[in-house]
């Protein structure tokens, strides 16, 4: 029996042509997307059973932290004071229409410690850590080596993809302080050497304003983004096509899925934090 997709329909020049419907279309990508799915969970089960039940390799795991941290701390830390920077001149023209300037850092800090910071620091990890991840574990696919580990018996995962996903999870908070204290020091040196904001009042209604809750709220919204850079560029890259076209694609993937997961789990991970803030602080924060 022919499906959907083999219907013949009449082109506008009187010819026959043959173009799938709409449905047919939109159960292909529902089938696609579901099995996605499905493999991304099989995978998540596979990394977590071999982080519990063999002890990592220190070699392994110190060689993707140093790639994944210390390598990326120039382009965090960089992105970081220009993100401040930006902020004090959005801010300051609004502030100074009404005579608050100098609680610009208020703002300016709370602003980086629960969103920016995090947010930033995870996407430059993502565009520079997890592409290359992708594409590293992608090769070593295309090349037969994940293979040949298979056949000497060790496990890919276990050797390959779990020491990079505990570096991702464990050193992206890392690197968000690193984007946090960039960003203040960028902000505070826009703002007291070029906009003469008082630099007392600018670090006094910080102190005030921001709490040690924002501070961690940013660091759990980075061990969520840390862990989903690290599983999502490690499956594409382990599940990449064969040739170098494969490669690019699973590179690009990697990249764009963290991307939209990481502001989806922005998202959801923000509106948890603030009901939880608000259980405990009826009253909210007050700014001015």
């Amino acid at each position: 029996m022919a499906s959907t997709q083999d219907i013949p329909q009449e082109a506008g020049n009187g010819e026959l042509s043959l173009q799938p419907s709409l449905l047919a279309t939109v159960l292909d990508k529902l089938d696609r997307t579901t099995l996605f799915v499905g493999d991304l969970v099989l995978f998540i089960i596979q990394i977590l059973s071999w982080t519990f039940s063999r002890r990592l390799r220190k070699g392994t795991f110190i060689k993707a932290a140093y790639q994944i941290g210390v390598l990326s701390i120039p382009v965090v830390g960089l992105t970081g004071m220009f993100i401040g920077m930006v902020l004090a001149v959005q801010s300051y023209f609004q502030f100074h229409q009404l005579g608050m300037e100098n609680r610009m850092g208020a703002v300016i800090n709370l602003t980086l410690v629960r969103e920016l910071g995090p947010v930033l620091a995870a996407t430059m990890l993502a565009g520079r850590v997890g592409s290359s991840m992708a594409a590293e574990l992608g090769t070593m696919r295309v090349t037969e080596q994940i293979d040949a580990l298979s056949s000497m018996g060790v496990n890919p995962v276990h050797f390959l993809v779990v020491p990079r996903v505990l570096a991702s999870l464990l050193l992206i908070p890392v690197l968000t302080l690193m984007a946090d204290f960039m960003g203040i020091l960028g902000g505070f040196a826009y703002s007291h050497y070029l906009l003469h904001v008082d630099a007392y009042e600018y670090f006094e209604f910080s102190s005030r304003y921001v709490t040690g809750f924002d501070l961690l709220s940013g660091i759990i919204k980075s061990l969520f983004f840390g862990g989903c850079i690290g599983i999502v560029s490690c499956y594409f890259g382990f599940h990449s096509d064969r040739g170098a076209q494969g490669v690019g694609k699973a590179a690009t993937a990697a990249f764009v899925t963290s991307f939209v997961l990481i502001l989806a789990m922005d998202l959801i991970v923000g509106i948890g934090l603030d009901k939880l803030y608000y259980y405990f602080y009826p009253a909210g924060p007050t700014l001015f």
